[in-house]
């Protein structure tokens, strides 16, 4: 199984930015779908942005024209670029991985993003 781990989050205030990293243990991104998820206290994890092998992108409305996701195949990495963020975009940030085939999935342990004046 891979190991996920992300790191970047941190306190910012409302129209800030914030870059999340999340680097895998091994090289998959040809055969994954990567992806982005937040969970805030109280409520079910949600997706942010995905990124499928071929490159196709999705994005959770609440989140299109200031999150993008982005990958490195050399550095086994996906990043997740959030600007202008908001105060309702406070939560925990996981990295998921999701293989394309069967049901394999990873998680990473997730990083905090407050957004907050």
């Amino acid at each position: 199984q891979v190991q996920l781990v992300e790191s970047g989050g941190g306190l910012v205030q409302p129209g800030e930015s914030l870059r999340l990293s999340c680097t895998a243990s091994r090289s998959i991104f040809s055969i994954y779908r990567m992806g982005w998820y937040r969970q805030a206290p109280g409520e079910q994890r949600d997706v942010v942005a995905r990124i499928s092998p071929g490159g196709s992108i999705d994005y959770a409305e609440s989140v299109k024209g200031r999150f993008t996701i982005s990958r490195d195949s050399a550095k086994n990495s996906v990043y997740l670029q959030m600007n202008s963020l908001k105060p309702e975009d406070t939560a925990v940030y996981y990295c998921h991985a999701q293989a394309m085939l069967g049901s394999i999935q990873s998680w990473g342990q997730g990083t905090q993003v407050t957004v907050s004046s």
